[in-house]
């Protein structure tokens, strides 16, 4: 199945194969393929897809002049994106990820490769990240030792204010970014299934939250923002979320 530009599709996509060539294009309905799902590298205009994706190979997308949005979660053998945003999580054997949004967790089997990108959480067998790594939820895990790049710096948001940022007003006493030491923040855990035993490397900054006994978690409106942007179009009622800067309700 080709689609070339300017396409609205009602209900879901079934197909052995899937390319977008160009924007506009808005996927109503669920989508699978049977094999690759592939999107233009020289694509531009916007790609939204307001169901769940799913392939039994790849979904690969390198287009960096398109604003391509999934708005639910993604489900793949490989999953390679570039400059894209993605409301739910993903989960596959193989992840790559560059210049991207994804406000709920990364999950890979395998592997995880990562460069300047916002996530909610993410859980692999392998993780390796360069660049600026944002993290949305206190934790982050991995299954071997994370390799991270001399350039790297992994950042928490959990206590940032992001109704304040969001209405434009000052952010709460004692919050911010938290900036994390892949060393000092880092924990071993071992999990046991049976006989088996797992070890785990597990990220976190719960000891710092807990500590930050000050501040109003629930003032921050940081799990309903992320939660709302998540929803999308499924939010059908109107929310105060107080006054903003210019003094007008948002």
């Amino acid at each position: 199945m080709l689609i070339q530009n300017d396409t609205i599709v009602e209900g879901a996509v079934y197909a052995r194969k899937l390319e977008i060539q160009n924007g506009d294009v808005e996927i109503r309905g669920a989508v699978f393929t049977k094999l690759e799902f592939h999107i233009s590298n020289n694509a531009k205009g916007n790609i939204i897809l307001r169901k769940t994706v799913a392939t039994s190979d790849s979904l690969v997308s390198y287009a960096r002049d398109c604003r391509l949005m999934f708005m639910a979660d993604i489900n793949g053998k490989t999953v390679k994106l570039c400059n894209t945003f993605v409301a739910g999580s993903i989960f596959a054997d193989e992840v790559i990820l560059e210049d991207c949004i994804v406000l709920g967790g990364v999950f890979a089997t395998a592997k995880l490769n990562m460069k300047d990108c916002i996530v909610g959480t993410f859980n692999a067998k392998q993780v390796s990240v360069s660049g600026d790594i944002k993290l949305l939820l206190p934790s982050a895990f991995s299954g071997e030792e994370m390799q991270v790049m001399s350039e790297t710096r992994l950042f928490n948001l959990s206590l940032a204010d992001l109704g304040a940022l969001y209405a434009g007003t000052p952010e709460m006493e004692n919050t911010g970014i938290i900036e994390m030491n892949t060393y000092s923040d880092e924990q071993e855990s071992q999990l046991f299934e049976g006989d088996e035993k797992v070890l785990v490397h597990c990220y976190s900054v719960v000891g710092k939250v807990l500590a930050a006994d000050l501040v109003n978690v629930d003032k921050l409106r940081n799990h309903f923002l992320i939660g709302a942007t998540a929803l999308g179009s499924q939010l059908l009622k109107t929310y105060d979320l107080g006054v903003g800067a210019n003094g007008g309700t948002l």
